[in-house]
């Protein structure tokens, strides 16, 4: 391992010992639990790992592990290889997973939690930092948005020679950027704003006309989009327009690639081919895939808070025979559950749902309440069985998809 500090040697050798014996005890690939002990032994490692690579750092409340997937995709047009997490493992065990994976890689585009944007810019150095989205989370967890908000802006302020690639449409990722040296701003859409209805630098209202927004309190308003998307093309700097043409479903994942190409342009890419590379992404770890199982055809997709539940339900097939929602509300997931009557359900009221999941039975209260015809059905995979054969769309949680992925790829091996 040369190059590296001796500690940090160490620490390497110790995650290669943690990962195989966890991979022999069959608890999975091991990547993680070798990132924890590593960190353990060193805790500069990240530093020491991501030393002379140029890295894209991608961070928001929802869409981090399709945008990080495209970025990646976009920056390896270069002709060099990307270090970056294949599986959405975006605290520090799972940065330095990717990073110790991709040891030789000269780029990176690493995916990393909002809490966790704040020491990771000051250990990587990163070249980019692409802010998508922020909204209401884990509450239990993540805490209050305006405060991730303003953590945030301070890291960027410490770190002026950083490009920030920032979403214009979000009222909260403008306050982030808005003073910072470098910015390239997207317009890549805000369709939940109920968590920005106040300035975040005033606390006056902000006022929305069409796509325009300003604060009544300062002169903070929407800044001018350098990239913007609409239902055909992408547009960029100096006329630059070409077909936007992608595998992943929905309006959001327009703007996710947006931001993608912009930050692999603003590192050397070419336009027009980072456009052609997020073209090609398809599954993200595990979301938006198909699979068949027994009479059943099951697409899969996730939702972890109300803003990317609001998303996901636009993009459900409602001409599919079946329709099952799964929630956990296990520690990754939020035990509070109360964000579940944030979520426009309502839109069900003409169709069956079937609730499945953990805290299933705290969803189908919610489903009543909205007057959504459903039913009950705790196990998910039984949840899919009982729907008339066909086409099924799934949505679910953090913990519950990831449950369901598991237990369905047993069922199609």
């Amino acid at each position: 391992m040369p190059g590296l500090p001796l500690r940090a040697r160490t620490a390497l050798l110790a995650a290669r010992s943690a990962a195989w014996a966890s991979q022999r005890a069959g608890r999975g690939k091991g990547s993680m639990i070798g990132g924890l002990v590593a960190l353990k032994i060193d805790p500069n490692l990240m530093t020491s790992l991501a030393a002379g690579k140029r890295t894209a750092v991608i961070t928001g409340t929802n869409g981090k592990s399709t945008t990080t997937r495209m970025a990646a995709t976009a920056l390896a047009t270069l002709g060099r290889q990307v270090a970056t997490q294949a599986d959405g493992a975006n605290m520090d065990a799972g940065i330095v997973a990717a990073l110790t994976a991709h040891r030789t890689a000269p780029l990176a585009a690493l995916e990393v939690d909002e809490l966790h944007v704040p020491h990771v810019l000051d250990a990587v150095h990163a070249e980019a930092l692409v802010l998508l989205n922020l909204s209401r989370d884990q509450l239990d967890r993540v805490g209050e948005i305006n405060a991730i908000e303003r953590k945030i802006r301070a890291a960027v302020d410490a770190h002026r020679d950083l490009t920030v690639v920032a979403n214009c449409d979000d009222v909260l990722v403008a306050s982030v950027a808005y003073d910072a040296a470098k910015v390239v701003w997207v317009a890549a859409g805000a369709g939940w704003t109920s968590d920005s209805v106040s300035c975040p630098r005033s606390g006056e209202p902000i006022v929305r006309d069409g796509e325009h927004w300003y604060s009544t309190g300062t002169d903070f308003a929407r800044p001018t989009p350098d990239w913007w998307v609409d239902e055909t093309n992408i547009y960029g700097p100096d006329g630059f327009v070409a077909p936007l043409v992608l595998k992943l479903p929905g309006k959001a994942n327009r703007g996710n690639a947006a931001q993608a190409v912009a930050a692999a342009v603003a590192m050397g890419a070419d336009p027009a081919a980072a456009v052609r590379a997020v073209g090609t992404v398809g599954e993200v770890a595990g979301r938006y895939s198909t699979v068949t199982v027994g009479r059943h055809t099951v697409r899969m997709l996730l939702a972890k808070n109300p803003a990317g539940w609001q998303e996901a339900m636009s993009m459900i097939d409602g001409t599919a025979e079946g329709l099952v929602i799964a929630v956990n509300g296990q520690v990754p997931d939020g035990e509070d559950l109360s964000w579940l009557w944030d979520v426009q359900f309502e839109r069900f009221e003409n169709g069956k749902v079937v609730a499945s999941g953990e805290r299933g039975a705290d969803l189908a209260v919610r489903l009543t309440y909205a007057g959504a015809e459903h039913s009950l059905v705790a196990d998910p995979v039984a949840a899919i069985a009982s729907c008339p054969p066909g086409r099924v769309e799934v949505l679910a949680n953090y913990t519950a998809f990831r449950d369901l992925n598991t237990a369905l790829e047993g069922r199609t091996r």
